[in-house]
């Protein structure tokens, strides 16, 4: 199918966005038109459709979902790619509860934007008669917040599967928030309104882990003096989520994937099956596919777990969602104890910042309920801090690559807050200088090759060398 022949539409109220989009659709030869309001746009589809629509989602007349509703409802083919600033899993999960064929957080990159603006196009012209789902009413999910890019990759999978049964797998470390995920997969999904019961294979001893999952009838085994109902029975019509799946026994395993096979079950001491109406979400901290290759973890239970698989990334990979997670938590801890929001001070925000999270989400929240009953005032300092994170040890944790970024932020905040005045006129020859000895360290003073990596000329490096007092060798 021809490039050239694909239309796009854009909305958005913004020029630089409307012009950025117009240059680029037109350079790969995407017949591109642009509009300002919603009206103009409404006008136009009365006329004529392209083969897809971009809309932003916050615009002066009207609100990009209601916008999408409303073009939803009469032109039901048109694909339509939603995108926005304001990015949250809210959003995304309204696009695509509403129809989007794709959710766009920016700043985007022109190159994605190009590709799914193709697909849309493609998918326009071959997608067959369907029949149109009626739309879910939502609630909303403030325990889930971010605002970097890996987090916008999981509440775009959200957004995708909300229609969904399918088996989901979630990967992250402990304390990523995979509970979190798993309840809203189920809050958003056609089981709603059905029961979400979770259950932790690593905190059930083994021998009680099969009564757990699939319960017993009465006298069963010695002490089974009642039928008791397992948790698939709890979960009947529902979600079913199986944390820490990595920990749960090779015999357990066989039964589990029986009734993923067969999709039925037979509890401890029944002699009729039952059947197994429930959708599975599993989690596990652990990489199963190296439990797969040591033996301890059946293969063929991975790939039917392994359908669809969402990865929650470690807080000290979304670094930039700390200030953000730490107002929330910090305003639900004054809730929970009847007291005064706590404000973090911004030198004290930018040491947070640096640090490595190895309790992530977790670890960020109980801080912010020690901050809230220990602080002595409504803002909090350096010193208001625990102990242990201020202690020299600690420095240990802060390992990232853009560490260096969080520790030139931790100093500038601090001669902000000191009133300092010409701050730059300080950091950078601090900046330069380290740079400049790092080169000539590693060129063994060869000054003409320190200065190419660099990207400096060899005279302006001898300039500098001067102007910052830097030793000759």
């Amino acid at each position: 199918m021809s490039v050239e022949t694909n239309k796009v539409w854009v909305i958005d109220d913004d020029k630089s966005i409307r012009w950025v989009l117009d240059k680029a659709f037109k350079k790969v030869g995407i017949n591109n038109r642009s509009f300002s309001n919603v009206k103009a746009l409404l006008e136009a589809l009365n006329k004529d459709q392209p083969d897809a629509l971009i809309t932003d989602i916050r615009m002066p007349d009207m609100n990009g979902l209601q916008l999408l509703e409303k073009v939803q409802k009469a032109y039901p083919k048109l694909p339509i790619i939603v995108m926005t600033a304001h990015s949250d899993l809210e959003s995304a999960v309204s696009a695509f509860h509403g129809g989007a064929f794709e959710y766009l957080p920016k700043p985007f990159d022109i190159k994605e934007v190009i590709e799914i603006a193709q697909r849309a196009c493609t998918h326009s012209k071959q997608q067959a008669e369907q029949p149109q789902e009626q739309d879910l009413t939502l609630e909303s999910t403030p325990e889930i917040l971010g605002e970097a890019p890996a987090m916008q990759e999981v509440f775009r999978a959200i957004g995708r599967l909300a229609r969904s049964h399918i088996t989901v797998l979630i990967n992250g470390e402990s304390g990523t928030g995979k509970e979190l995920v798993a309840k809203a997969l189920h809050r958003h999904s056609p089981r709603a309104k059905k029961p979400f019961i979770a259950l932790n294979m690593a905190a059930i001893p083994k021998d009680l882990m099969e009564s757990e999952l699939f319960g017993h009838e009465r006298g069963a085994f010695t002490g089974a003096q009642v039928r008791r109902a397992g948790r698939f029975e709890q979960a009947d019509k529902g979600t079913l989520f199986l944390d820490e799946i990595g920990d749960m026994p090779a015999e357990l395993q066989t039964r589990l994937l029986r009734v993923l096979a067969d999709g039925e079950y037979y509890p401890i001491g029944a002699r009729i099956s039952v059947k197994a109406d429930v959708r599975i979400i599993a989690a596990t901290h652990q990489d199963l596919e190296n439990l797969v290759e040591e033996g301890r973890f059946r293969e063929d239970l991975f790939h039917r777990l392994n359908v669809i698989r969402i990865h929650i990334p470690p807080l000290r990979e979304r670094r930039q969602d700390i200030p953000l997670l730490m107002r929330h938590f910090l305003n639900q801890a004054s809730l929970e104890l009847s007291t005064e929001i706590k404000v973090l001070r911004p030198e004290t925000e930018a040491f947070l910042t640096t640090l490595a999270w190895l309790g992530n989400v977790r670890q960020l929240e109980n801080l912010c309920r020690w901050l809230t009953v220990m602080g002595v005032s409504r803002e909090i300092y350096m010193d208001d801090l625990p102990p242990e994170l201020l202690n020299k040890k600690a420095e240990k944790n802060l390992v990232s690559e853009d560490n260096w970024e969080k520790l030139l932020a931790t100093k500038a905040a601090e001669k902000m807050q000191a009133d300092d005045k010409e701050i730059a006129k300080e950091i950078i020859p601090m900046v330069e200088r380290v740079l400049i000895k790092e080169a000539l360290k590693h060129t063994h003073g060869k000054r003409h090759e320190a200065a190419i990596l660099l990207g400096y000329g060899r005279n302006t490096l001898t300039r500098k060398i001067k102007e910052l007092g830097l030793n000759e060798n």
